[in-house]
């Protein structure tokens, strides 16, 4: 139940929206008038190939002959003609929406095309052109000499990660109706894209370089939108989402011997609250000056910033305070002068006449199990012993003699609260390993897609985090001109400035 300030919001948290709204996440306004070029393209050749008949009329063999016929297309020397299929491909991804009657149609066949279009190698293909692109020195020279980029500079660039972003989230997605062969084709396709097959780099590798590229201001026709979209989903799907991650942990825990996870902090947000951030301390004062009128008499009562949202605290002192906050209302205008005595005698029915506050109260603290490291017990019984004993037994959390009564109850709270992460153990293997690398010899490390990524982004993980940071900050809406130097605005602006 959310309070009345702040109800609940239709939010839910999860890896991603609903299916359709990702799908569309892909696309701006300015774009809309290529859809029907897109279109344009499909038909001109469909109606060459095949007389009289609509792609949804088309059996299995027929429309893999067709798709085929539009990968050789891809192979020709002219740059325009390739792009013309390519925008057929487009088409094809984006679900025939032309011979569609609702948008429940459009998703299908755009599922089913994804699917086809990838057992027929259409993948592959646009990554050799978007390597071809992305090489592109002619491109990236014009566009650094022209004063403002528009949309067409980055034409081939968009329809090229349109389709892949299209097969990626189509293909990503499961549902309970997908046949057998769908699931074999998602499996080796997360494969495809984890582990390097025909490059020397993962996939996700080469967007990263494109995301550095555009922000080192190299290639400022990059669609940055669409190849963050793209990166995203890749890694979703390579690496998995909130589930998937959760599903490791547990695994590893088992592995390493230690015992299970107190909850999921997924589950945890799930059911929280939405809450806004709390006010600013000068306006808090504000408030309470305002609604206190002009009475100075009584001191700014101190508040810890989370017991504010809390009910009474049951171990401060209760005398003369519960009706305190009850009467700030009734003693403004003339009763505000009166002293308490006199209002109780003057008005003694005021109180009984006002309805009931209805109070919301929030449980304290954060709604996460506690969790205590091995280091926080040590601590507290080293600084228990040095005020009561006057000497400490170093890492010893066992003995407890001479320590008072109140001691031994802290510490077994303590002990069973006590969270061993699996980073901890991990450290400490590493410890043992750097300190004896002749005879402990390696670490095995798994070869997860993880792992793979994660090694070939080391050598420039600095520069990738300081480019999403740019992107990040150029996005973000502020009150001052900004004067940096990249210009993420590039694929969404039209070509003639209206």
């Amino acid at each position: 139940q959310g309070s009345v300030d702040c109800p609940n919001l239709e939010f839910e948290y999860g890896d991603t929206d609903v299916h359709g709204a990702e799908l569309a996440e892909l696309y701006s306004y300015t774009e809309e008038p290529e859809l029907s070029t897109n279109q344009r393209c499909f038909e001109e050749d469909f109606h060459t190939q095949v007389q009289g008949r609509r792609w949804l009329e088309l059996d299995g063999a027929q429309q893999k002959a067709y798709v085929m016929h539009l990968l050789d297309g891809l192979e020709v020397v002219n740059r325009d003609k390739r792009l013309k299929v390519a925008r057929a491909i487009l088409y094809l991804a984006q679900g025939v929406f032309g011979d569609c009657d609702n948008e429940g149609d459009v998703l299908h066949w755009s599922r089913h095309n994804s699917f086809l279009l990838y057992q027929l190698g259409t993948f592959t293909a646009f990554l050799e052109l978007l390597n071809m692109e992305i090489d592109n020195s002619q491109a990236c020279s014009s566009a650094l000499r022209k004063p403002a980029i528009s949309l067409a500079d980055s034409t081939e660039l968009r329809v090229l990660l349109s389709v892949m972003y299209l097969m990626v989230e189509n293909i990503r997605v499961e549902q309970e109706a997908d046949p057998p062969e769908w699931k074999t084709y998602r499996e080796t396709f997360r494969m495809e894209l984890s582990f390097p097959v025909h490059t020397e780099e993962p996939f996700a590798l080469l967007l990263f370089t494109m995301v550095t590229k555009f922000c080192s201001g190299h290639a400022p026709h990059f669609p940055m939108k669409k190849v963050l979209l793209l990166l995203w989903k890749v890694l979703l799907f390579t690496l998995g989402g909130f589930e998937a991650l959760q599903g490791m942990k547990v695994r590893k825990r088992e592995e390493l011997g230690l015992p299970p996870l107190p909850e999921d902090s997924i589950q945890v947000m799930r059911s929280m609250r939405a809450a806004s951030p709390p006010t600013y301390s000068m306006e808090l004062l504000e408030q309470q000056q305002q609604k206190r009128g002009h009475r100075s008499r009584r001191p700014l009562v101190k508040q810890d910033s989370l017991d504010m949202y809390n009910e009474r605290d049951p171990f401060k002192n209760d005398e003369g305070g519960v009706d305190e906050e009850e009467n700030d209302d009734v003693d403004s205008g003339i009763e505000g002068e009166l002293d308490l005595m006199d209002r109780d005698t003057i008005i003694p029915t005021v109180p009984t006449q006002r309805p009931p506050i209805e109070r919301v109260s929030f449980p304290k603290g954060l709604p996460w199990a506690p969790k205590v490291r091995q280091k926080d017990i040590e601590h507290f019984l080293e600084a228990s012993r040095n005020k009561f004993i006057g000497f400490t037994l170093g890492q010893d959390t066992e003995t407890l003699i001479g320590l008072p009564r109140p001691i031994h109850e802290s510490v077994k709270t303590l002990k069973q609260h006590k969270y061993v992460s699996i980073s901890d153990i991990q450290i400490k293997n590493e410890e043992e390993l750097e300190k004896c690398p002749m005879s402990l010899g390696e670490e095995e490390v798994q070869e997860t897609p993880g792992e793979i990524l994660y090694r070939a982004m080391l050598y420039h993980l600095p520069q990738y985090m300081i480019a999403l940071l740019k992107i990040l900050l150029a996005a973000a809406p502020t009150s001052k001109a900004k004067t940096d130097s990249i210009n993420i605005l590039a694929d969404v602006l039209p070509e003639e400035m209206p």
